[in-house]
């Protein structure tokens, strides 16, 4: 969950590892620190404070640091409150040593009781310090940093991902990633090495990057690295490309970061589209997906293991899959798969959907079904991520950093790639022919400009969202395809705005949420044309009968839904497999203009973080 940057080579460190934290904010922001090696005293020394990243740029201002070889961290906290103790860097008693760290030691407080039994005085509440005066100690037989930290990881239980800098070796850091707790990725210089538990913190200093495996670690120094294993085995890896921009990881022109990802979706709908849909031939090509013809028509079910938005995706791709395959599919919580004993043989797929790559119960989720001899697949925007490297074929989103905390557009981009797959799978299993193969990929071509025509109206939602900012509770209803929106477009308002919304399918309303609706609880129904139609307007008509505002999702040119909804959110006619696609977007768009309303932190609600390493 938290945020690590390191830096070792010719620049000075502090600035270019607190841009790098910057960039990683997302990720966690109630404290911050850097840790330097002082090029003048050969000593290490720390700046660290409570709350968000722009304290801790105020601190360097006024007590800086210099020197060539540091560490930096964001903190998501779990053990110990937010607070300047319990900020990363964390150091040894002597402060010879310091290490930053995601993920949770799960025997600390064992861990803790030996060292303190040794003498060790703590001096903050978290599981992270554990880690330092373990090292400390190897250090103090006389092993050198990389043989003591490797020493120490074995001695941890659960996953981690930890950097650690001694100033008796001012020229190497270490850096070791155990299980899943997040990502250690190495950035290639020219003289100079990075490290960092996300792309976007080094991008703009290099598209070399490397991405640690479990139970691996690097010797880092500013002429290069070495990778062994945890049991000291050396370890050959390879160098990626990464094919983003720097630019990509800004605001731009934009207020948030929220708001840009979802004006980037026209472009990010192409570009995950890009190389794999065939216009000319009206083909799907997923090449990375590693499936052959027979293989495709011997599976006899797929199972789709997410969490948050990407479960509501996966409930997408349930109806596009099935419809298009016609394999059956299940959707489960990733948190919850492993815990039931999930059946399954060679003959099922497992497949991850995640942005990150890195969500700790996904990836727990895929090495469960790996156990079972079954397929492999991941739908993952994070290139290199162990969402990917765990898989036997992966479908990669393309829609470059997604840097606030509530997806956007990596929602949009992993429905497209669901739809490809449903088609992928379709022709595959001999369900398609030819001809309604092309028909579903010409309707493709149209979705770019479909969402731009969308995003045109951006002022209406805006103007709609100052007429319900004021309202403390919502219900979204939603059928067929587009229920999974309606539970969408509820969580965004919620983790945004802290706004109390449920999203429901229609037909349940009167199951029980229909006790509540009265004039204090707005009703947001997703009412496009399609064969559930008339089954909405019956929804709306019991909404408005017990007070509630409407607010209806249409298609453009009906104008009868004007007569039964308070306000409408028109959006463009398209095919209802496609629908979501452009019903979702003005959900994400009031979602995003209540809350700025609100003046609540977009792009890094309160309790939550991008990529979440711990269960």
């Amino acid at each position: 969950m938290c945020g690590i940057v390191g830096y070792v080579g010719p620049r000075y460190a502090t600035e270019l590892i607190y841009n790098g934290l910057k960039r990683l904010e997302y990720r966690g922001y109630d404290s911050a620190g850097v840790a330097i090696i002082d090029e003048t005293s050969g000593r290490i020394t720390r700046r660290r404070e409570v709350g968000k990243l722009d304290r801790l740029g105020q601190l360097l201002q006024e007590q800086p640091t210099n020197g060539h070889i540091g560490i930096g961290h964001t903190r998501w906290a779990t053990h110990g409150a937010p607070s300047a103790r319990n900020s990363h860097p964390h150091a040894s008693m002597d402060g010879d040593v310091v290490v930053v760290h995601n993920g949770i030691v799960e025997n600390y407080q064992e861990l803790r009781a030996e060292l303190q039994a040794e003498g060790v005085v703590f001096a903050s509440d978290t599981d992270t310090e554990v880690i330092v005066h373990l090292i400390a100690l190897y250090l103090n037989q006389g092993h050198g940093l990389p043989e003591a930290t490797r020493l120490t990881v074995k001695h941890l239980k659960g996953s981690q991902a930890i950097v650690a800098m001694y100033a008796k070796s001012p020229d190497q850091l270490v850096a070791v990633r155990i299980g899943n707790a997040g990502g250690v990725t190495l950035g290639v210089g020219d003289g100079e090495m990075f490290v960092a538990s996300d792309i976007p913190a080094i991008l703009e200093h290099t598209r070399q990057m490397v991405f640690l495996e479990s139970h691996q670690m690097a010797i880092v120094k500013a002429d290069g690295y070495v990778v062994r294993t945890t049991d000291g085995v050396p370890a050959q890896l390879d160098i990626h490309d990464i094919p983003w921009d720097a630019v990509a990881a800004a605001k731009g022109e934009y207020d948030h970061f929220m708001q840009k990802e979802i004006f980037e979706q026209a472009r990010t709908l192409t570009d995950t589209m890009r190389g794999r849909v065939d216009f000319e031939n009206g083909r799907v090509r997923l090449p990375d997906l590693e499936l052959s013809e027979d293989e495709a028509q011997g599976l006899e079910r797929l199972i789709i293991v997410a969490c948050g938005t990407s479960a509501y995706a996966g409930l997408i791709g349930k109806f596009l899959i099935e419809h298009l395959a016609r394999l059956p599919v299940e959707i489960d919580y990733a948190s919850e798969f492993r815990y039931r004993q999930p059946i399954l043989n060679d003959r099922c797929a497992v497949l991850a959907i995640t942005q990150s790559g890195e969500t700790v119960d996904t990836l727990a989720a895929l090495e469960e079904a790996w156990d079972t001899g079954a397929r492999i697949w991941s739908i993952v925007n994070a290139i290199g991520s162990q969402a990917m490297r765990l898989a036997d074929g992966y479908i990669t989103m393309q829609a470059g950093p997604e840097i606030g905390v509530a997806s956007t557009k990596a929602f949009t981009a992993s429905i497209i790639d669901l739809y490809m797959l449903g088609l992928y799978l379709g022709e595959l299993r001999g369900v398609l022919s030819p001809a309604e193969l092309r028909q579903h990929v010409n309707a493709l071509m149209a979705l770019p400009d479909l969402a731009g025509r969308v995003l045109d109206h951006d002022d209406e939602y805006q103007a709609l969202a100052e007429q319900l900012s004021g309202y403390k509770n919502f219900l979204y209803l939603g059928r067929g395809i587009n229920y999974p929106i309606a539970l969408e477009g509820a969580l965004k308002l919620k983790e945004i705005s802290y706004i109390h919304a449920e999203g429901y399918p229609a037909g349940e309303m009167k199951h029980g949420p229909i006790a509540l609706i009265d004039e204090t609880m707005p009703v947001l129904t997703i009412a496009i044309k399609d064969h559930v139609y008339d089954k909405m307007l019956s929804q709306i008509e019991q909404a408005r009968a017990r007070g509630a505002v409407v607010i209806a999702v249409a298609t453009e040119g009906d104008e009868f839904i004007k007569e039964k909804a308070d306000y409408v959110i028109y959006v463009p006619e398209v095919s209802e497999m496609l629908s979501p696609l452009v019903t979702v977007i003005p959900l994400q768009l009031l979602a995003y203009h209540v809350a700025t309303l609100l003046n609540c932190d977009v792009d890094q609600p309160r309790n939550l973080a991008k990529s979440v390493t711990v269960e």
